[in-house]
């Protein structure tokens, strides 16, 4: 018999979480029946993507996320004991795990071998924020040798990636940040340019974006949306494209009121779509893989940010939330 700790969803967010929007419980979990097993979590991760998709759910049920975790009890011949899985557990301490039940496009599976890469990668560069960066970029934008992209949010798990493969791709990078340090790592990591979105006055970031993109963007990888992303699209070149994967600067306060941006799509035949990484999930592993090769051939980097303590998961989600992570945000048990 196994007890679990879980964080639940106590009450609704309203504006940036607050202490009163968790509840820390326990609960005893049966011995695992047939193709069933036991999870207990080594690592689990802190996203953007939990703040609005919480709004879907009722009160008193557990958060929602991955984790990283070993099988500690098993009647399933795919996760035997001691394999290390990525699932989406919640936050939880430890799960009663049937891989055969939920969507079939987020089931758990067995992660492959890292080599001398930590397993938090999973929940990295090495699992969804890897593969939002990869196939989000280079399916959504189609980048080509020579032309310019812009990346906001762009030192978070998924930006920092997202500007590194542009690069690889022959690409000149101009990356959108919250902080001094954070620009000087992303231009550490190959970034052509960066701006504090910080420091530059509202009314003046377009000024900021011509100067660091003189010749326009033509690839457009959006995290935030809100007044940045505005002014980016106001400098796409011809047949631009943009791909939106996040609008943070809405998650917490009521959203930005901006200019519509139709005429731009027409008169500059622009294309935008937005996705959700599952929508690659039969080629799952094609991401992991190549992004694997381009850490060990040193052409792809990555940094954490650890908090140790399943008890701190709401103030890592909330720092996460208000930019205290470089890189991707992780939980250590």
């Amino acid at each position: 018999m196994v007890v679990a700790k879980k964080w639940i969803y106590a009450k609704p967010f309203e504006g940036l979480p607050k202490d009163e929007n968790f509840r820390l419980e326990e609960e005893t979990l049966p011995e695992p029946g047939e193709n069933e097993f036991v999870a207990e979590a080594v690592f689990l991760s802190v996203d953007p993507y939990m703040r609005p998709y919480m709004a879907s759910y009722p009160a008193g049920t557990v958060m929602i996320g991955g984790q990283v975790a070993k099988v500690t009890a098993s009647r399933h011949p795919q996760f035997p004991v001691g394999a290390t899985v990525f699932g989406n557990f919640g936050w939880r301490t430890h799960t009663l795990v049937n891989p055969e039940q939920g969507a079939a496009d987020s089931r758990p599976y067995v992660l492959p071998p890292f080599g001398a890469h930590p397993a938090s990668l999973g929940l990295g560069v090495l699992g969804m924020p890897g593969n939002t960066a990869y196939f989000g970029f280079l399916e959504l934008c189609q980048p080509k040798q020579g032309e310019t992209v812009v990346v906001s949010g762009a030192a978070g798990a998924v930006g920092s990636l997202v500007g590194q493969i542009a690069k690889i791709k022959g690409c000149r990078v101009v990356g959108i940040a919250g902080s001094d340090d954070k620009c000087g790592w992303l231009r550490e990591l190959g970034f052509d340019a960066t701006i504090n979105y910080r420091q530059v006055e509202r009314d003046a970031f377009a000024d900021a974006l011509r100067a660091a993109a003189p010749g326009g963007v033509d690839c457009y990888f959006d995290n935030v949306g809100g007044y940045i992303s505005e002014a980016v699209l106001g400098q796409m070149n011809l047949y631009g494209r943009v791909s939106v994967c996040g609008t943070i600067s809405n998650y917490n306060a009521e959203r930005a009121q901006v200019a519509d941006p139709q005429r731009l799509f027409v008169f500059k035949q622009l294309r935008q779509e937005g996705f959700i990484v599952t929508r690659w999930a039969k080629r799952w592993m094609e991401g992991i893989r190549q992004n694997l090769q381009w850490i060990e051939e040193g052409r792809l980097r990555y940094q954490e940010t650890v908090t140790d303590g399943f008890e701190q998961m709401p103030a890592a989600f909330v720092s996460m939330l208000t930019g205290g992570n470089t890189g991707k945000a992780v939980v250590k048990v």
